[in-house]
Formats: C-alpha cells, structure tokens, sequence
C-alpha cells in the first residue's frame, strides 16, 4: 500500500469511528443545580465527583449562612432545597425571607422581606407558611426569581432583589383569583416551588379544605393566567363523571399539587401528584372514584390540557396523598430503552409509567380490599392499585408480632392491649369510631422529599418512614345554626375545624401543638387573623365568616364574656357544601409509654431499588435514637423528612431523620462513610453544586417538626484546600 492510500484509509477510519460516535446517545451532565431537585426531571443526582468514596470523610464546613441573623426567636421547620446560579445561591429563610449569598463563601448579597412589600400588606397580611424552594428564569439580562409566600406569588430581580414592578401589580400576583371561587373565602399558600416551562410558570400548592387546588400557569414576565387545569372536574370536562355529587365543583376542596411538579421539557408534559379530596377521612359527601384525587397527571405544559392519568388511590378516606414530584428516568426493561416516570407514595410502592402514554412498565393489579365501614352514607371503593413490582418499600400490615418488644413488660402490655380495641391488619381498612391502624402512616413510607435517581444505574434511593398512626372517627354534633350562645357554637365548629389537628381536648398530637393556654399568646383580633391566614402547616379558613370565627375563638382563647353572648349565625349565605357527618379526632401515632413508636424497628429506611428489573439492591435502617444506640441495640431507624442526593463520587448524601446528623453512604452498598452533627435537624434535600471546580454539599437545618432544636443555618459542606492540607 502506497502512502497517499496509507493516508487515505487512516481518514476513513477515523470518519467511521466520528460518524459512530455522533450516533450515539449523548451523556446528559448533572454538574449544576439551577432548578429544586438538580434538574426539571428531579432525579436529585449530580455528576460532579470531586467528593468520593475515597475522601468523603474529609469533609468540613466550607461556610455557614444565619438566615435569620442567629435571631433567637423559635423557627419552624425550614425545608428549603435552594438553587445555584452563577455562583449565587437562592433560598428561603424560615420567616421567608428570601436571600442570594455568594455560593462559595457564604457572603449575603441580598435579601428581600415579603413582609415589606406593597402587595404582600395588601393581599397577604402576616401568614407565615413554609417554603420548599424558588424558581429561577432568565432571558438575556433580564433574570428573574420567582417564589410564593402564603397567597402572593413575587417575581423578583435575581441581580439586585427587587421586586419587577412591571409583573402584576409592584412584583405580585393574588393567588386568590382566577380559581373561579370568591377570592375573599378562598385560602392557597403554595409551598412547592414553581415549575417553569419556556415563559410560563405553573403552580397548584396548599389549600384550605373548601379550596380547590386546580393547576394553573401564568406568564413569567406579566403574572397573566394563561391556563387552569381543574383537579376537581367541571361539567363536560373528563372525570366529572367520578363523582356522585354533581355539584361537588362549586364548592369541594384541596385535590391539589402539593409537592409540585416535574417537567419533561424536550416534550412539554408536566406531571403533577395530587392529593385526596375533602374530607381527609370521610367521604360521604363525595362519593365515587373522585378525579383527580390522588393522580399523577400528565399534562401539556403549554395548554393545561391532559393527556393521561393514573389514580393511586381510589376514593381516598386514610389521606394517602401522592407526597413528593416524580423522577423522569430511561430504563431498560424487556430488552429496549423506555422513557419513563416513576412515582413513590405514601403507601411505600413506586408506579412506574411510560412516559408518552401511562403505560405500567411494572404490572399493576386491581385487589379487593376491606369495605366493612360503619360509618353512615360512606362507600368505599372495593379495589385499590397495587404494583407487581417494585415490592413496596415500606410495611403494609400488622400482626401482634409486628408490637415493639424493646421496652418493658409493663410498656408491651399496654401497647398490646391498645392494639386489640382497634381494627388493624393491613393498608386500607376502613375508618372506624373505634379506631383503625394506619400504616405506612400519614407521613409514610415515602415523604415530600422524593427519590434519587442514578442515571447510569437506574437504581432509585429512596428514605422512607413506618410509624403507625391510629385514626378515631366521631360523629360530629348537629347543625351550629341551632346553638344560642358563643360557647355553643364555638364547641361545635372546633370540632369541624380544628379537632382533626389539635385533638378533642385541644392538646395536640403528631406534628400538632396543644393549643391550651394558647389565650396567653393571642388577643382576640390576633387569634382571628390566624384563622382567616393560616401559619406553616396550618391552613387559613377564609371560609369561616366573623361570626364563625368570633364563636372559636370565645371557645379556644376562653374568653368567658364572648362565650356567653347570643351566637348570631354566620353572615353569609347558606353554602352549598354538606356538613360532613364525621370527623377524625386528630393526628394520633400509635406510641409506647415512653415515646418510641409502638411497632418494631426499622421505623426509618433507605432503600436502593433497581428499576431495570424492579428488584432491590439493598435496603438500611435509616435513622436512630442515639439512647437506644448507646444499649447496644442495632440502629432502629427514625422517621425522617426531605430526600437523598446522589453523585458521581458513589455516594449518597442525606440529612432527612429527626436525629440531626448529615451523612453520606457508599451508594452501591448503603455502608455508611461519613456523618456529621447539624445545628438542628436538616428536614430538607440537600443540593450539589461546583463553584471554579470546587464541589460544595448545602443543607438547609431548619430543624424538627418534632420539637428540640430550631435554627435558621444554611450548612455548606466542602473537601478542605490543597494549600490547607499542605500547611
């Protein structure tokens, strides 16, 4: 062979190996977090890999960021999963307060008060809700973020933290219109960042129980409505046909997006879980199969318009909320490469769908459950989805033997004889008065903080919680029209309104606080500006009128002179919402005399799951109670809030349990490799980010729902420098 042929072969072969390599599929890279959950498909992964398994228990606190100034007052739990960009990072303090501070230092650049602003006394007042993340957009040198607080979604500059006074009105939007509701009786407080697609950003978020939580999208740079997608179905629209009461558009509530969404943006689908219908626990008054209560919907992100759905739940009455955003992954299954969705539950199974039409990867069977309800007008639906595969990753039912032996006799007995007055057994037997098991539980056993995904694996981690909740029904008293005095009627409308939280005697259970002595904290007006706001976990009650609200708080704050005044009745018109014959007596967990929950360890677990195949990789007790631990008894696992990030390095990084520590775990193991203590609890996802090559691991420690330490600390997490370790 010649030279000139010798040449020409060698450019032939390399055109081959050129054109062969453009045929295969480029590698996405995860190395920013501009977007809640890393990207828009909210795998929670990050590609960045200067931080392994090899070094990882070198880290230490690269910067730490006081929101809040280190102000002494108590914090509620802070759940922020913040956004870099740039090398700025955004997020939220625990009084939402939103802040950009330099992301490899910590240096504040600016905040901004919502509590200050024009549109937030003119339409918000003082609410104080919790906050999940923001949203950033940006075109050309216009950059914008946009969060919301209580009922006002803000469009502020990213550059400088001012509002864009040419977006609604001064910066605002009320998010109390254009729900086709009076806006002055409806409550929303979205607590789930924005979703943004192209100019739009989309929202549903936390309402009141005579609120509907229809998704909607409005324009990024004027605040316009552009779309509603209506949870609970308007005449002639699909699935209004689900419910037997035809009126139940007019005035049902929730049915909303609470956690927020994921987006595929190459195809413009939105998918948003929803939550049940109104009541949590009893649907007498909204029978039928009730769309879209607990769906994953997919929806065109341009037009509000579905193109599938899946129910999870059917007729729901154990509040088994869809919890957290899908992930968007591509997984081989039966040989070919499948874009799917995949969705983790409170119930502890993972749907996983095709993405295009809702098609189950896995099988999904249709079993009968229990519908033996002694409550009067509910039905039950007798079937409800249950996956082949993955096998769920939290318990579904309880025996005598699932009782905690870990305590004293003494401690046993009783827990034992409790259990056998209630009817338990396995998920979704039926409300009772005499009280029902509910396990997973209401926050378990996945949480709003959703999954990680690997990309090059397709193993999903995810962290669940098992505690047993017990669930007590009563039947609420007659009609409060018919009570003379204040006392009266306040009795009678805390019951509808507030026992389901705050308990019968008003001392409070789970995550809820006892309200006795509470008049010592709240004048009259202050107590009835709560009840119209909300706070955190609490929703507003714009619904109640000033008699209905003057009646509570006669009863709550023990006002003896109101208490005995004539109660006029509400001034309003009749609505047309039944009173729901039933009402759960709050948030109780099923716990032993000294605090533990009431069924055998693991109470918290991290599991990897293989959604190739539907099979687990391993799963962990997650979590402990550092008392137990020092006995010698095995980790218990505890429960825990937020989610996992994986990365590159072979590691999981996670706060999430009530313990307060930060750790990382071998991926492909679950072998724990490093853990830190936390100013408090970090119930929040952590982010992962690289400022000139330097990766950083950020947790937000708001601390607990439970109580104990409270903080206002963004903790950054850092590998130490060259020069530092030389020196």
């Amino acid at each position: 062979m010649n030279k000139r042929n010798s040449i020409s072969t060698a450019t032939f072969l390399s055109t081959i190996i050129l054109l062969t390599a453009c045929n295969e599929p480029v590698k996405k890279e995860y190395n920013s977090w501009a977007v809640t959950g890393g990207t828009k498909e909210n795998i929670r992964y990050s590609s960045l890999n200067e931080i392994d398994t090899g070094n990882v228990d070198q880290l230490q606190v690269a910067w730490t960021y006081y929101s809040e100034k280190q102000d002494s007052t108590r914090y509620g739990p802070m759940q922020c999963n913040p956004v870099i960009v740039d090398s700025v990072l955004y997020g939220v303090s625990p009084k939402l307060k939103l802040f950009a501070i330099d992301a490899a230092t910590g240096k504040e650049i600016w905040t901004f008060n919502p509590a200050d602003s024009i549109v937030n006394r003119r339409w918000h007042r003082k609410s104080v809700n919790m906050n999940r993340g923001v949203a950033y957009w940006s075109e050309g040198d216009d950059k914008r973020i946009i969060f919301t607080v209580g009922p006002v979604a803000f469009c502020i500059n990213a550059k400088t933290g001012l509002p864009v006074r040419s977006f609604g009105e001064e910066g605002g939007i009320s998010l109390s219109n254009g729900l086709g509701r009076d806006s002055t009786t409806v409550f929303v407080a979205p607590t789930s960042p924005v979703m943004i697609y192209k100019n739009l950003f989309i929202l549903s978020g936390l309402v009141g129980d005579e609120t509907p939580g229809h998704i909607r999208a409005f324009d990024v740079k004027t605040g316009e409505q552009k779309w509603i997608f209506h949870t609970i179905p308007y005449p002639g629209e699909p699935g209004y046909e689900t419910w037997e009461d035809t009126l139940a558009y007019k005035y049902m509530g929730s049915t909303n997006s609470w956690p927020g969404f994921t987006l595929d943006e190459k195809r413009g689908i939105l998918f948003a879980p929803t939550g049940n219908p109104t009541n949590d626990f009893y649907g007498g008054q909204r029978r039928g199969a009730g769309l879209y209560g607990n769906c994953l919907l997919a929806i065109d992100a341009a037009t509000g318009k579905l193109i599938w759905h899946f129910q999870t739940v059917h007729h729901d009455v154990w509040d088994m909320d869809i919890p957290a955003q899908p992930a968007l992954i591509t997984v081989m299954h039966d040989g070919k490469k499948i874009d799917a969705v995949a969705q983790t539950t409170k119930t502890g199974f993972v749907f996983v769908f095709e993405r295009e039409t809702g098609k189950p990867v896995f099988p999904i069977e249709e079993r009968p459950v229990l519908t033996n309800t002694a409550l009067k007008e509910e039905k039950l639906w007798e079937t409800q989805p249950f996956p082949v595969k993955p096998a769920p990753f939290a318990r579904q039912t309880i025996t005598e033997n699932d009782l905690n032996t870990l305590v004293p006799d003494t401690s046993y007995q009783d827990i034992l004889k409790r259990y056998r007055t209630y009817n338990a057994g396995r998920m979704f037997t039926p409300p009772s008065k005499e009280g029902t098991v509910i396990l997973p539980g209401y926050d378990g056993g996945g949480e709003w903080g959703g999954p990680s995904v690997d990309p090059e694996t397709n193993i999903l981690y995810v962290n669940g919680s098992e505690m047993a909740w017990i669930l007590n029904m009563v039947e609420n008293k007659p009609d409060v029209t018919k009570k003379k005095t204040n006392l009266e009627a306040g009795v009678v409308l805390y019951n509808q309104y507030c026992m389901s939280c705050h308990g019968p005697e008003r001392l409070g259970a789970g995550d809820y606080p006892s309200i006795i002595g509470v008049e010592k904290k709240y004048s009259h007006k202050q107590f009835s500006d709560l009840l119209s706001t909300g706070r955190r976990m609490m929703p507003g009650f714009n619904n109640l009128s000033a008699e209905e609200k003057n009646a509570i708080a006669s009863f709550v704050l023990n006002l003896k002179n109101d208490q005995q005044q004539e109660y006029k009745g509400p001034d309003k018109k009749e609505q047309l919402a039944p009173k729901a014959l039933y009402s759960s007596t709050g948030y109780n967990k099923f716990l032993t005399k000294e605090g533990y929950p009431a069924i055998k360890p693991p109470w918290g677990t991290l599991n990897a799951i293989n959604l190739n195949t539907g099979e687990y990789e391993w799963k962990i007790p997650f979590g402990e109670f550092e008392e137990l631990t020092e006995k010698g008894i095995p980790e218990t696992g505890r429960e825990n809030y937020g989610g996992p990030v994986t990365t590159a390095g072979g590691l999981l990084f996670i706060a999430a349990s009530e313990d307060g520590y930060m750790r990382a775990y071998n991926k492909r193991t679950g072998k724990l490799l490093w853990r830190v203590k936390l100013p408090a609890p970090g119930l929040a996802t952590p982010a992962v980010y690289s400022v000139k090559g330097k990766q950083y691991v950020v947790i937000a420690c708001g601390g607990s729902k439970w109580g104990g330490k409270s903080s206002d600390a963004y903790v950054a997490f850092a590998l130490p420098d060259k020069t530092t370790e030389n020196n």
